[in-house]
């Protein structure tokens, strides 16, 4: 918010310097992001006064004038006509600068001398009439500059307010801050102004259909004004915080709502139907244009101002272009209103449209501020316009705003949360300071009364914040908590995502972590049927995209995206696992199951560039290989992988699932490229998914060893003749099956189909290797058991020995 310190001086006395000021603020919790210094556009502009004005010899539209600037009198050719002699206007002296780029020179107009020129506002950019010599008050000392005479200089604070913060988007709210942080004084302006003898109630009624949404609306008539540009002082005023001044009614609602935040609206009376003010809910379809011209389609709970037929105003965001105040206006409807906050943020979110109104009113106003506001903008109009406030206003106040309610202050609390005694007095003192009823309870505690506009104080912990922010935090010490240090159980499921995460990490693959919302059209894009459990999404009732409308069902869809966006942004070659959750939907009102997963994909080539390897891409095989070593460290040996598997996303031919005994704990696989077509994917992708909360029922953590042995190894070779229907794990299964203690470990060397292999068949290569712990083995004992588990390989599979 932007805080203009000449305007903020209204309402309090400073004696701080901008910086100081700033300092002390951003230490009290409204930070200054800024400090700037503003002034007009011009220089060598000065105050100046009309001594003579004759006509010009030679041109019927210009005149000549004589002016003194106290010390000098100088000739000037003037082409305005609303100067008299006697007025004090703005001279721009030559060398004078002025806004457009223009510098001012001495020059000859019809061969007449002007060593000078006359300005307007328009002129010299200090406001917008352009339909004359501005006119300055006669009691500015002639000579001085004008940027001095009226006092035109002003700094500006950029301040980042909070948003539990909403009474401070005012200037009577930052002059609370610093009226509460240095003792000072709040200057409240005086609302005082006659009321005609009209009667609101003659002409003119409000209708609450939805008080949940508008608990509190008021309503002012102001009747007879004249609509015409702000004077200086106010356009001044909203130009050094950014606004843009348009006429005397819109410029006051716009600077009563900076002063008092308390955001207004003017309706032109004449174009409210019936004369009346109806609110209500929007329709589903309903459009409007609003004042910034464009149509609006409005969903069913947008909250509109209506008249008696039409919408007029969408509530809290933004007028209609159907009511806006018009030059030939003549009756004003004022309106100061309390809206739900959530109801406007969703709407204004929704529309597109933030708005200083709608930014005050989500996050809270007072609801007891509207009628003074009310009353300040009805006595600035009346003034400005020269229009007559009618007798009364409208309150309607259907569901009464809970007053903030007591909140028991212990000084004891006070002291145990900041590590300092602070005297009961001090402590009373700042309470009262920031507008706060402080009543003595019994013992050392006090029962607290916070003021309607500080929405955010509601427990004794936002009272104890309010002491240290204002008592100082420079002045309240570093301290160390006191820490009691105990051991505490490692969660098995924790040790294991730590463990498996140090493996993968080890294995070149990085982890990332995505959002748990995708569209709903990912089960589509995966080719899930229709009766696959993992179409049972579980809907976001307020998704901020469309491609975050549902909590995922699996890690894949999640997994593919990552890969698409590398691949936009040119990064083909990826490792990557993601360890989170998994949501499916139940039935109605009950919680969605949750599931720990883990997923990962790999994609790419196989290695970094380099000579040696040159073009060779991942494969499944890559990525089935990098489990089992995982397996294998987490000691679960009782790992099968399995061929059988039927996902619709993965190529039917380069996939398996993953159980441990009879349970399914994941699968892996490459994906299906029809998959990939669907999510513009270019690249072969292998992806993995299991089922942590399952595997974490099998992994003890515990670690079992035996010595290595000393003694030597010795391998046996055989190639066998099986059927493709037999698998290399079934193979290597019935050699471990006979418990034979002296063989260690069987490994596949060669695979083979082709030339003098029959058809249906392939030759599988396996090495056996023998080895004893406390002995070398012989020749006769290394053949009398390779000879045993060779002979059961052979009548358990049916395979041949080449």
């Amino acid at each position: 918010m932007f805080v203009s310190l000449r305007w903020l001086k209204d309402y309090i006395d400073i004696d701080l310097t901008p910086a100081e000021l700033a300092d002390r603020l951003t230490m009290a919790g409204l930070e200054v992001d800024a400090v700037r210094e503003t002034a007009p556009d011009f220089s060598r502009v000065v105050v100046a006064k009309i001594l003579s004005i004759r006509p010009h010899p030679d041109s019927e539209k210009l005149s000549l004038c004589e002016v003194t600037t106290g010390t000098d009198i100088l000739p000037i050719v003037c082409g305005a006509g609303n100067i008299q002699v006697g007025d004090v206007v703005p001279l721009a002296c030559v060398g004078a600068t002025i806004p457009g780029g223009y510098t001012i020179k001495s020059s000859r107009i019809r061969e007449e001398r002007s060593e000078g020129m006359l300005c307007s506002e328009e002129e010299l950019g200090i406001g917008p009439d352009r339909s004359g010599i501005m006119i300055l008050p006669d009691e500015l000392p002639l000579g001085q500059d004008l940027i001095d005479a009226l006092n035109l200089r002003d700094i500006v604070l950029d301040i980042g307010v909070t948003p539990n913060r909403p009474d401070c988007l005012s200037m009577i709210g930052v002059a609370r801050e610093i009226a509460a942080m240095t003792g000072g004084k709040l200057k409240m302006p005086e609302i005082l102004f006659t009321e005609d003898d009209e009667d609101i109630n003659g002409i003119t009624s409000v209708e609450i259909l939805d008080p949940d949404l508008c608990p509190r609306y008021t309503a002012r008539i102001v009747k007879n004004v004249t609509i015409r540009p702000s004077p200086f002082w106010m356009r001044r005023r909203l130009e050094s915080v950014g606004l843009r001044p348009i006429n005397n009614v819109v410029d006051v609602t716009n600077f009563v709502m900076l002063e008092c935040g308390q955001p207004l609206h003017a309706f032109d009376y004449r174009f409210l139907k019936e004369g009346r003010i109806v609110v209500r809910k929007s329709r589903q379809g309903e459009t409007f244009i609003s004042l910034d011209e464009k149509e609006r389609m409005l969903r069913a709970d947008t909250l509109m101002i209506c008249d008696g037929v039409k919408p007029v105003a969408i509530a809290g965001i933004m007028g209609g272009l159907n009511s806006e105040i018009k030059d030939d206006t003549r009756m004003v409807l004022l309106e100061s209103a309390y809206f739900n906050p959530t109801s406007i943020r969703k709407s204004s979110r929704w529309l597109g449209m933030s708005t200083d109104a709608a930014f005050r009113f989500e996050r809270g106003i007072d609801p007891e501020g509207g009628v003074r506001a009310l009353n300040r903008a009805a006595q600035l109009i009346a003034d400005l316009s020269g229009g007559a406030v009618c007798r009364g206003y409208i309150d309607q106040y259907p569901k009464k705003i809970e007053s903030p309610r007591d909140i028991r202050l212990r000084t004891r609390r006070v002291r145990d949360i900041l590590g300092k005694v602070i005297a009961p007095a001090q402590i009373v003192r700042i309470l009262k300071n920031l507008g706060m009823a402080v009543n003595k309870a019994d013992g050392p505690h006090y029962r607290v009364t916070p003021p309607t506009f500080r929405v955010d104080i509601s427990r004794e912990i936002d009272l104890i914040e309010e002491i240290a922010r204002l008592h100082g935090y420079d002045r309240i010490p570093v301290t160390r908590p006191a820490i009691s240090f105990m051991s505490t159980r490692q969660d098995p499921q924790k040790v294991l995502e730590e463990r498996i995460r140090t493996l993968l990490n080890g294995y070149g693959y990085s982890e990332v972590i995505t959002y748990s919302f995708i569209p709903a059209t990912a089960v589509e894009h995966l080719g899930l049927p229709a009766d696959d459990v993992r179409r049972a999404t579980v809907a976001i009732r307020n998704p901020l995209t469309e491609e975050q409308a549902v909590m995922r069902t699996t890690m894949i869809y999640s997994l593919l995206e990552t890969m698409r966006r590398n691949a936009d942004a040119g990064c083909f070659d990826l490792k990557l696992f993601e360890m989170g959750r998994t949501y499916l939907a139940r039935q109605a009102g009950t919680l969605p199951a949750e599931q720990n997963r883990i997923g990962g994909i790999l994609t790419g080539a196989r290695y970094d560039d380099g000579w040696h390897y040159s073009g060779l891409a991942s494969d499944f095989f890559d990525l089935k290989g990098c489990l089992e070593g995982l397996f294998d460290h987490l000691k679960i040996a009782a790992l099968k992988f399995r061929s059988d598997l039927r996902e619709p996303f993965l190529h039917p031919g380069r996939s398996c699932c993953m159980t441990i005994g009879k349970e399914m704990i994941g699968f892996l696989g490459e994906v299906h490229p029809d998959v990939l077509a669907m999510m513009d994917l270019k690249n072969r992708a292998m992806v993995f998914e299991m089922d942590l909360d399952a595997l974490a029922g099998h992994f003890s953590g515990a670690l079992a060893y035996r010595d290595i042995s000393r003694f030597p190894s010795s391998s046996r070779d055989v190639a066998f003749l099986i059927s493709r229907d037999v698998t290399a794990e079934a193979i290597i299964h019935f050699s471990f099956d006979m418990h034979e203690e002296l063989l260690e470990k069987v490994c596949i060397f060669d695979v083979y189909e082709g030339k003098g292999i029959p058809e249906g068949m392939t030759s599988l290569g396996l090495r056996f290797s023998y080895r004893a712990h406390d002995r070398t083995l012989t020749d006769q004992e290394i053949s009398r058991a390779h000879k045993a588990i060779v002979q059961r390989i052979v009548e358990k599979s049916g395979a041949k020995i080449r």
